[in-house]
């Protein structure tokens, strides 16, 4: 006989809290079915207005997501307190696209109905979740109620360069795309800065020469492809450029003036020489190593 699963209320449970739950959504943030997203930040302090839960961002999209957990049921006030950190960071970081998510144990029909008050003018998801006690362990669900309705790197904030190794970018991406950065650096990279060599970081894979950082290009690897980086001021030439050479274009990161490209293991030669030419402007505008 198939036993049924049992849910539990966290916000009546002796140990189990908020602060628990906000761990395990930062260890695994998909488990939110936001889709391909990476923490930006834990706790992030908003100038006068409190801490935000989670920012979360997609690293192909570059879009932004603000989290607030409720435990129990949502309420004016965590309504209330997520569009105010949503406005908060839209306004610090416009670049950027933003989406407020709700998380809560209990979606209210009133919170609904207020949501639809907005008429337009705020992207908002709302997720149910669920805990069920499974054996000594408990598991986390999450459902969108919500979809999101459009009802109607400034230095401070770039990803802290955290050291990794090759082993941590194996596992979180593959061995396989581990390959494929090692052909770009070679094949690419080292045809403008033949000095250059990987430097693992957490959020993604730099350069160095001689021992010090320099990020004209950077390479954050997935499951199946790499998103390649090239440190370079927007214009129509590039884009024409890249277009022509057959790149897939992925949203062009105005904050740290980036041109991004998402490279597979069916790069072409007219792809591969377009990228070398665009690496050696990313070189000739970044400066000269040390």
């Amino acid at each position: 006989m198939i036993k049924k699963l049992e849910s539990i209320s966290l916000k009546r449970h002796p140990k189990l809290n908020e602060k628990w739950v906000q761990e395990q959504i930062a260890a695994d943030p998909t488990l939110l079915g936001l889709g391909d997203v990476e923490v930006k930040d834990i706790e992030r302090r908003q100038p006068g207005a409190g801490r935000l839960d989670l920012l979360l961002y997609d690293t192909e999209t570059l879009k932004r997501y603000e989290v607030e957990i409720q435990l129990g049921a949502t309420d004016e006030s965590h309504l209330i307190r997520t569009i105010e950190y949503w406005d908060v960071e839209r306004r610090r970081y416009p670049q950027y696209e933003h989406t407020a998510v709700i998380v809560a144990e209990e979606i209210t029909s009133r919170f609904l109905n207020v949501i639809h008050l907005f008429n337009g003018h705020i992207p908002l998801i709302a997720l149910k979740m669920t805990a069920y006690q499974v054996g000594d362990e408990v598991a986390l669900t999450f459902v969108k109620v919500l979809d999101e309705v459009n009802l109607g790197l400034v230095d401070e904030d770039e990803p802290v360069a955290e050291a990794r190794d090759r082993p941590y970018w194996e596992a979180k991406a593959s061995k396989a795309t581990l390959a494929l950065t090692d052909d770009l650096l070679n094949k690419v990279v080292k045809a403008v800065e033949p000095g250059a060599a990987l430097k693992y970081n957490k959020h993604y894979v730099g350069l160095v020469i001689d021992g010090a950082a320099f990020n004209f290009v950077s390479f954050v690897p997935k499951k199946a492809h790499v998103i390649v980086s090239f440190r370079l001021e927007r214009s129509e030439e590039v884009d024409a450029e890249l277009d022509e050479a057959g790149l897939v274009k992925l949203a062009y990161d105005a904050q740290f003036r980036q041109y991004r490209v998402r490279i597979d293991a069916n790069l072409k030669d007219q792809g591969r020489e377009a990228m070398i030419e665009l690496a050696k402007r990313a070189r000739a505008s970044f400066g000269k190593a040390g």
